[in-house]
């Protein structure tokens, strides 16, 4: 070890207390980087496992390859496992809405590739033998062909044919320009429903529909599946392997490793990554660089006089650097064993919500990287040397003479230190030394002042995204008058409320209801509308007959009577034949999304009118004649309505809803009895103290009453649930990084103010020998804690303020438009609080030292 290394050492024993703040100023940073590091890790490998097992777990496909080819594969270095499904054929799909997929493709699948390639049975059982067959959801839903489990279907199978070359699913449909050859007519029994699997394109021409492969058959194609002990090769294998062969990767899998060319996650992930890394970097070089520029102004004399006896720029840079591998090599890995064992704590904690919220069986467990580590500290170190390497440059390049005479930190100019007679009369001497001191040392009260602003824009700014997200989700969470829904367009009411009836006494149910929600067009008057409709729709004319689309939601006679009894109506005019109705007509305030409904604009002028409705599909009236209706306009909130099918939840001019009893249902229908074209959504609420049993017993229920009309059976609890899931994961990473931040900006603060007071124990020594009394020495001391504060809360707050208006605005961008900018009040106060608590703690601290020293000793200190 050479000369320079060993004073080094013996400067940073000497001021043991700075060593240590520095030291845990780089732990904090390394803990840090290495646990926002090891989180990302964590998660990416959660959610590629969750991919696997809902996409499967393979790498590359190999579409409409021979049999050599699957055998050639199996024996490739590097490849892991390979499962294959023969390629049986193409058939029409007749009656289907999609121009874009007019075929069935039929797969025939091993045991191995049912295990492997991830199937996801909506209902139903898996194929046992080749006459047995599973259709995809999406026939249903994006083919508008409807096949239930039972249903038997008659198939010509064959092959595409463009030209003379066959066409598979990578090959997009070419209206006009292939040929479906058929070759084998085929009969299948539906047994299942299942997902659409993850190996289906988007723009594959053929629903996949999976049977049993015949082990008697001998098919020449086949869909090949490889699964490599490297992933990161895939690139590689599947381009030089392919040949003219067409391959497809597993994204879905590939996106969460960052080996898929999915470049807008991609970009994503690295962003978010390289935004928290700069954030948490931005906080340590400030901290580290401020400990490393005060050291050199403690050792300034020290290098001038190494200077004026031969010592280079480079020795003395050296000098400073090797300082920071020192500090580096101490707090590094501690703060990585304490990255991890934070983060681990913090998994250990959040790792149930994801289940919730995602893969309920693939467990989130803490994922150690050695290569993820290797960066992690590597990234630490390089914020250390460059925090040591830019006060290192400066102290190399200072003149001997001002070093040695220390004349370069503190240049006074005429009338610089001047202050009013003013200030005198409201500080005192006390307050006005303290203002001399602050005119006097510019640099060492700027570095102060910055540090104790940076503490409070991150807390404030921190603080304020933690505000919007738990906003945006409370929004999100809307309260709703059910836990569980069932929703259907087309089943007969008495087949519902047969159905009703069972799913009532479900364990756990205590509340239920029916309701059916129709679209309706009612014919206005422009004298009948309010000026509030006007002002939106424009000016009307005298004359003018306006017909708005409207909803009539008939709920169950209990629910309707109690309603009624909540507003005080009489139930006798309001029910009967020719009973009148009541309606909620109000028009959105989009300024404020969350008031009450009484304090929304009218839509209409009065507050009972005559109409006349008539049945509307997509909101135009039908030929069916009208029904004249007397309408009360009430101030209540509507029971809420199952899920709509198709309905966008676009923007609407306003909101018109008139509510009855079922019982008068009948009255309004459509004529046509197999007519259901102008019911939006009917079904059966219920109100259960556990929804997840009682949810799992109504599906049970449900497929053992045989049902075949189309339906939806929502747990609306679990969604919820699953939002307040993503707030409680959400607090958690953001406040463990707040207070993070926040104790790097404390280390920061109490690193800065403390050398600073030990830099001028020479003057506060030289104040004490002449008189000033430790009663007048505290004063002075805290009126310069005053000013440090107030100075760095002037600053501070308007650019927290700020900067908190822009992360709002950012959400607001980015999507978020149902929250409304909360100023923070309250981190503000806490911010002014703990700004002034940790100056004058630390100026206690740094005082108590100044204290116990000798005044002669200090006077006599030459700062080496």
């Amino acid at each position: 070890m050479n000369i320079f290394n060993k004073i080094t050492l013996q400067s940073m024993i000497k001021s043991r207390t700075r060593t240590i703040v520095t030291i845990i100023g780089v732990i904090l940073s390394a803990a840090m980087i290495t646990g926002v590091a090891t989180f990302g890790v964590s998660l990416l490998n959660y959610l590629a496992n969750g991919a696997a097992q809902k996409y499967g777990d393979w790498h590359v496909e190999f579409v409409d390859v021979p049999a050599a080819f699957v055998q050639e594969r199996s024996h490739d270095e590097g490849v892991a496992n390979t499962v294959t499904f023969e390629n049986i054929g193409y058939a029409r799909l007749d009656g289907g809405k999609n121009p874009d997929k007019p075929y069935l493709f039929i797969a025939g699948f091993s045991e191995e590739a049912f295990d492997t390639l991830a199937i996801n049975l909506i209902s139903g059982r898996l194929p046992e033998n080749s006459s047995e067959i599973l259709v995809s959801g999406s026939v249903a839903a994006n083919g508008g062909v409807k096949l239930a489990v039972g249903d038997t279907l008659s198939l010509a199978v064959g092959n595409r044919i463009s030209g003379n070359e066959n066409l598979g699913q990578h090959d997009p449909y070419t209206a006009g320009g292939e040929t479906l050859v058929p070759q084998d007519e085929r009969i299948y029994t539906v047994v299942g429903i299942y997902q659409r699997p993850g190996f289906e394109e988007a723009t594959a021409p053929g629903y996949t529909l999976i049977t049993k492969a015949a082990a008697q058959e001998q098919a020449d194609s086949f869909s090949l599946f490889v699964t490599l002990t490297n992933p990161r090769r895939v690139q590689a294998y599947a381009s030089s392997t392919a040949g003219n062969k067409t391959y497809v990767l597993n994204d879905n899998v590939l996106r969460f490793m960052g080996l898929s060319d999915d470049n807008v996650f991609n970009n994503f992930l690295y962003a978010v990554g390289g935004i928290l890394v700069a954030i948490i970097m931005i906080g340590s070089i400030f901290l580290i660089y401020n400990a490393f520029n005060i050291s050199l102004n403690e050792r300034t004399r020290q290098f001038g006089i190494l200077s004026s006896v031969g010592a280079t720029a480079k020795q003395l840079r050296n000098s400073v650097l090797f300082e920071g591998l020192c500090i580096g090599a101490v707090g590094i890995p501690i703060g990585v064993m304490v990255g991890i064992g934070s983060i681990s704590l913090v998994i250990s904690v959040v790792a149930g919500n994801f289940g919730n919220v995602m893969y309920s069986s693939v467990p989130l467990t803490l994922t150690v990287s050695i290569p993820v580590i290797v960066v992690a500290a590597a990234v630490s170190m390089v914020t250390i040397l460059i925090s040591a390497y830019i006060p290192a440059r400066k102290a190399a390049n200072t003149p001997v003479m001002e070093s040695i005479r220390q004349t370069n930190e503190i240049k006074v100019e005429s009338q610089a230190v001047k202050t009013s007679k003013l200030a005198l009369r409201l500080y005192g001497l006390e307050g006005t030394l303290a203002l001399k001191n602050f005119k006097r040392n510019k640099k060492g009260y700027r570095s102060i002042v910055l540090s104790l602003v940076l503490s409070v824009v991150l807390f404030i700014s921190a603080s304020a995204f933690v505000t919007d997200m738990k906003q945006a989700a409370e929004r999100s969470v809307a309260f709703t008058t059910y836990d569980i829904g069932f929703a259907t367009q087309d089943m007969d009411d008495s087949e519902m409320l047969s159905l009703y009836d069972k799913l009532k006494t479900a364990d756990g149910v205590y509340e239920s209801s029916y309701q059916t929600l129709m679209t309706y067009s009612c014919a206005a008057k422009a004298s009948d509308l309010s000026n509030d409709y006007w002002v939106t729709a424009g000016s009307p004319a005298p004359d003018k007959t306006v017909n708005l689309p409207m909803d009539i939601q008939f709920l169950d006679d209990n629910t309707y009577l109690n309603m009624l009894s909540s507003l005080g109506l009489p139930v006798a005019d309001y029910t009967g034949p020719n009973a009148k109705m009541i309606a909620v007509a109000k028009m959105p305030d989009r300024a404020n999304q969350m008031a009450e409904v009484d304090q929304l604009r009218d839509l209409f002028a009065r507050s009972a009118i005559d109409f006349t409705f008539a049945p509307a599909t997509n909101g135009e009236p039908t030929t069916e004649p009208g029904k004249n209706v007397s309408l009360t306009f009430v101030e209540i909130v509507p029971p809420d309505t199952l899920p709509i099918p198709g309905n966008s939840g676009s923007e609407d001019l306003f909101f018109f809803r008139v509510m009855a009893p079922y019982s008068l249902k009948e009255q309004f229908e459509i004529p046509d009895p197999d007519s259901n074209m102008n019911v939006a959504v009917k079904g059966l609420t219920f109100r259960s103290t556990n929804p997840t049993q009682s949810t799992a017993e109504m599906e049970t229920m449900i497929q053992g009453a045989g049902i075949t009309a189309d339906y939806n059976l929502y747990n609306t609890y679990k969604m919820l649930d699953e939002s307040r899931n993503y707030i409680f994961i959400a607090n958690v990473f953001a406040y463990t990084f707040i207070i993070m931040i926040s104790l790097i900006a404390v280390a920061n603060v109490f690193n800065t103010i403390s050398t600073n007071i030990k830099l001028r124990r020479r003057e506060l020594a030289m104040l004490r020998s002449v008189g000033m009394s430790d009663r007048d020495f505290q004063k002075m001391m805290n009126f310069e804690c005053a000013f440090y504060g107030l100075r760095a809360l002037l600053f501070g707050l308007p650019i927290a303020a700020i900067t908190s208006w822009l992360i709002y605005k950012g959400m607001v961008l980015g999507g978020t438009d149902n929250i409304d900018f909360v100023f923070p009040w309250g981190s503000m106060a806490i911010s002014v609080f703990s700004v002034l608590f940790v100056v004058f703690i630390t100026m206690l601290y740094a005082i108590s030292k100044i204290k116990k020293e000798n005044i002669i000793d200090a006077l006599r200190d030459d700062m080496t």
